[in-house]
């Protein structure tokens, strides 16, 4: 499919996924995740080398933005990718940034 092909309320959604990942500590937080497991806040607050409440803050906005889900189990909240195309569209970027 093309981008020209997308239709408005699609063309919404790509725009606040990629607005959703305009800061440095969420593609890191990405790049926590792109071996396919999920993690919890603390080691993805610990990978990253942020805060707790900024992890949580970061990872509430990509889950808004369908870029990240979660799944409980007890008292941890795990996060995960929802879709792995946006690594290979996070690998392009990096290219373009050499």
């Amino acid at each position: 499919m093309e981008i020209k092909d997308l239709k408005p309320e699609n063309l919404e959604k790509a725009s606040g996924m990629l607005k959703a990942l305009a800061h440095p500590a969420r593609i890191s937080i990405v790049g926590c995740l792109e071996d396919g497991r999920s993690r919890t806040v603390s080691e993805i607050q610990r990978l990253v080398g942020i805060e707790q409440a900024t992890a949580s803050h970061h990872l509430g906005i990509m889950k808004d933005k369908g870029i990240l889900g979660s799944r409980r189990e007890g008292k941890n909240t795990y996060y995960f990718l929802k879709n792995d195309n946006l690594l290979t569209f996070l690998s392009c970027l990096g290219e373009c940034c050499q």
